[in-house]
C-alpha cells in the first residue's frame, strides 16, 4: 500500500472514530434519532470518494454495533444487527459518488453546482441509510408497533422522521462548511 492510500484510510478511520464519538451526544427526540456522525462522514466522502466513504462508514457501523448496539438492546439477531449497523452505516459513504463532480465544481468555483452536488449526494446517502433501517424496522421491530398500527407505518414514522431530521441537519452543516471552509472538501493528496 502506498503512503497516499494509507493516509486516506487513516483519515477514514479517524472520521469513523469522530462519528462514533458524536453518537454519545444525546440525540433522541422521542423515538426519532439524530445521527451527528453523518456530518463528518459526509464531508469525508465528498472529499475522498465513495470507496473510502463506504470503508469509513463500515468501521463506524462496527464501532457502533460493539460499543452501543449490543448494550442498548439495538441488537435483536445477527441478520438485523448486520443490516442496521455495518450495512446501514456504510451506506452513508454513498455520498462519495458526488466527490469527483464536487472537486471539479470547487476548482471552477461553480457555487450553484457545489450546493446541488453536495446536498444531492448527502440526500442519497442518508436516504439509503434510513432505507436499510426502515426495512429492518418492518421485519424485526414491527412487533413493537402500537396495537393496531401497521409495522410499515410504524417503521416509516420512526425511520422517516429520523431521515428527515438528519437530512435537514446535514444539509445545513454541509452548506455552511461549503461557504466557510471549502478546503475541508479538497483532498491535499491521495
Amino acid at each position: 500500500m502506498n503512503n497516499q492510500r494509507l493516509l486516506v484510510w487513516i483519515e477514514g478511520t479517524l472520521i469513523a472514530a469522530l462519528a462514533m464519538a458524536l453518537e454519545y451526544i444525546p440525540h433522541s427526540i422521542g423515538f426519532v434519532d439524530i445521527s451527528y456522525g453523518i456530518i463528518p462522514l459526509a464531508v469525508y466522502s465528498l472529499r475522498r470518494g465513495w470507496r473510502a466513504g463506504l470503508g469509513s462508514g463500515l468501521v463506524w457501523g462496527l464501532l457502533d454495533l460493539f460499543l452501543r448496539g449490543f448494550g442498548s438492546g439495538g441488537f435483536l439477531n445477527p441478520l438485523q444487527g448486520f443490516i442496521e449497523y455495518p450495512i446501514a452505516f456504510a451506506a452513508v459513504g454513498i455520498i462519495g459518488i458526488g466527490a469527483a463532480p464536487l472537486q471539479r465544481a470547487l476548482k471552477l468555483q461553480q457555487r450553484g453546482w457545489l450546493f446541488g452536488l453536495a446536498l444531492g449526494a448527502t440526500f442519497l446517502g442518508v436516504l439509503v441509510k434510513y432505507g436499510f433501517h426502515f426495512i429492518a424496522g418492518v421485519i424485526y421491530w414491527g412487533s413493537y408497533a402500537p396495537k393496531g398500527m401497521s409495522p410499515v407505518i410504524y417503521s416509516l414514522a420512526i425511520n422517516g422522521g429520523s431521515a428527515i431530521l438528519n437530512l435537514i441537519l446535514a444539509g445545513i452543516v454541509i452548506s455552511v462548511l461549503l461557504v466557510t471552509a471549502p478546503h475541508l472538501f479538497r483532498p491535499k493528496n491521495g
